[in-house]
């Protein structure tokens, strides 16, 4: 995580809500799994908003078959669940650092909190998103807006949400996304949403604070 990151912190709530602008992937997942190694019960929850360079990530049990065509672009197998996804700039990635058990959240609720939380921000712009059963992130009609995965370990969470914001949403055809043959992507800008990241980012948390900590402040993350 960069030094130059500056954060922006709960009264009351505890979460610190970080923007981290546009990273490399592995060396963020690192830092996110030292923040969940090293975290105690007196440690804020955080949340983590960036863009990532472009790159494929395989869930701790998916099958390579899934990567079709990777070309130019790694592929990182990483400890969330899942399949395989495509991150890349122009897409929000939103990574909450939780402390599960003192927000008495379950694996479940916390997938909820962050689809819901999509959901809610989708219906802002008069986009009618949806979960869809057993194949956990967001619809729009058959397309998928963001994608979830997540790992929890020592009472911690860590990985997250990708939204898609203004993106080249052509590396997702080089794989099965999440596991689906065939299945087509969409993005908040082609819906008639936003199309800044950053601001994304800032009015995202306004849905997304509350559901993970009720005692949670609405508050834009700066960085």
């Amino acid at each position: 995580m960069s030094e130059a990151a500056r954060s922006a912190v709960q009264p009351g709530g505890g979460i610190v809500c970080r923007w981290l602008g546009r990273v490399p992937y592995e060396p963020t997942w690192r830092a996110m799994q030292r923040f969940t190694e090293t975290r105690d019960a007196s440690s804020s929850d955080e949340l983590w908003l960036l863009e990532h360079e472009p790159v494929f990530t395989l869930g701790m049990n998916a099958d390579r078959a899934h990567v079709l065509d990777p070309g130019e672009i790694p592929v990182v197998q990483i400890d969330r669940g899942g399949q395989v996804t495509y991150h890349g700039p122009g897409q929000l990635v939103v990574y909450p650092l939780i402390d599960v058990r003192r927000a008495a959240l379950g694996v479940r609720e916390l997938v909820t909190a962050l689809e819901q939380a999509v959901i809610a921000y989708a219906g802002r712009f008069g986009i009618r998103a949806r979960c869809r059963a057993g194949a956990p992130g967001v619809y729009v009609q058959e397309r998928k807006l963001a994608s979830v995965g997540l790992r929890i370990r020592r009472g911690g969470s860590y990985h997250g949400l990708a939204l898609n914001i203004r993106m080249d949403l052509r590396p997702f055809e080089r794989i099965n996304p999440c596991g689906y043959a065939g299945l087509q992507m969409t993005q908040l800008a082609s819906l008639g949403g936003p199309a800044e990241v950053r601001q994304v980012a800032d009015e995202l948390t306004t849905e997304l604070l509350p559901r993970l900590r009720p005692d949670a402040l609405p508050l834009a993350c700066h960085g």
